[in-house]
């Protein structure tokens, strides 16, 4: 099996101030880390091989990268997910390389992306269908009959059937990864160029949801989805108190909350007096639908 890198460096702003003091890639989600459930997801498809950047709030993510048998590519200086794969080189070594964005959780087999990764493309974009009628320059990335990407960031390189959106997993192919800037991103400095000079990148279609844990709403969204797919009304870590009722929760090891908590996230180690609604609790204090108090 190829190897796999998780971009995980980024500062997490649209999630502040939850990644005030940790890697986006380490907030919880359900009864672990994103990047616990990205890793095990790795590893369940046959990656051996896997491989994390850092550079916000390192010796966190230096310390799960631990626990969860990960190496770690150090950046001094932000890279951009170009840059990220360049600096990584040695830890991955040549060839393909499968990338998932450490924020990202999709119930994708990687395996099957990688299977469908053929010869010669610059690329293989896990791209989701937009749902209804096709609606054709929508979304993010537009496919062709054969499922190539013909349209990428509202730039036309043929003739769209189906508009999609990319869910930041894909398959850099070797030729794509040589031609990498040392800092920038693969979008703007990779695949758009390589789309230009007429190479192809093709689409591994996944129609089924996934959540980008990037912004407080969609990162309680996440945790709402994981107690859903286990048929769960709320869920205790061990050691957890609800004095009240609890519905639509997720309360992480060792918290206590003095109260009701409802469609919330309370993580581990946190302490509350009064109802948690519509929010986020952690040490640092509660965040409530977009605003923050101490």
């Amino acid at each position: 099996m190829i190897p796999a890198f998780v971009l995980a460096a980024g500062v997490g702003s649209r999630l502040r101030p939850l990644t005030d003091d940790l890697p986006k890639p380490l907030v919880p989600v359900g009864d672990q880390s994103a990047l616990a459930t990205i890793v095990a997801q790795l590893r369940r498809a046959g990656f051996l091989a896997i491989v994390a950047n850092a550079w916000h709030a390192k010796a966190r993510l230096q310390e799960a990268a631990v626990t969860l048998g990960l190496r770690v590519s150090d950046e001094e200086t932000l890279l951009g997910t170009a840059g990220g794969l360049v600096g990584a080189a040695s830890a991955l070594g040549p060839g393909d390389v499968l990338v998932w964005n450490g924020d990202i959780l999709a119930g994708v087999d990687p395996s099957l992306v990688v299977a469908a990764h053929g010869a010669g493309r610059a690329g293989t974009l896990v791209v989701r269908p937009l749902a209804g009628p096709p609606s054709i320059g929508a979304g993010n990335v537009g496919l062709d009959g054969a499922g190539r990407v013909v349209r990428l960031r509202q730039e036309v390189f043929g003739e769209e059937v189906q508009s999609a959106e990319f869910l930041g997993i894909h398959v850099v192919g070797r030729a794509l990864r040589e031609a990498l800037p040392a800092v920038g991103c693969l979008v703007t400095d990779g695949y758009l160029p390589a789309l230009r000079r007429g190479a192809t990148v093709g689409s591994y279609v996944y129609d089924a949801p996934f959540f980008d844990v990037g912004t407080p709403e969609s990162y309680l969204a996440a945790n709402r989805a994981w107690l859903a797919a286990r048929q769960q009304i709320s869920w205790l870590g061990e050691g957890a108190v609800v004095t009240g009722c609890a519905e639509g929760a997720v309360v992480g090891a060792a918290a206590f909350v003095d109260g009701n908590v409802h469609n919330a996230v309370i993580w581990p180690n946190t302490r509350v007096v009064g109802d948690v609604v519509d929010a986020i609790a952690t040490p640092a204090g509660i965040i409530r639908l977009g605003t923050a108090t101490a």
